[in-house]
């Protein structure tokens, strides 16, 4: 039952994550106000590493900033990580 929050809360997060990038482009192609690079990083390290990777790879955004590319994959192995805990610790 761990997992399957984890797994909720993974989901909303990541969509959120993907949301911000996904509006962070359209903010730069017409020239606005960006969001922050930390509000970015942050959301894309606590949680929603898949929205980020996503965001960054198929809207290709801010995929020429190598801190962005290290801080999603490690974003991405430390919740798979925990995810693999939560499996082992509790079951599904």
């Amino acid at each position: 039952m761990h997992l399957y929050y984890y797994l909720i809360v993974l989901g909303i997060v990541s969509f959120i994550t993907l949301i911000l990038y996904i509006s962070d482009k359209r903010k730069a192609i017409k020239g606005k106000w960006r969001i922050p690079e930390k509000v970015l990083l942050g959301c894309s390290f606590c949680f929603g590493a898949i929205g980020g990777l996503i965001g960054m790879y198929i809207f290709r955004h801010k995929t020429k900033h190598w801190y962005f590319i290290v801080i999603n994959f490690l974003g991405f192995l430390w919740q798979i990580a925990l995810g693999i805990f939560l499996l082992y610790q509790f079951g599904w």
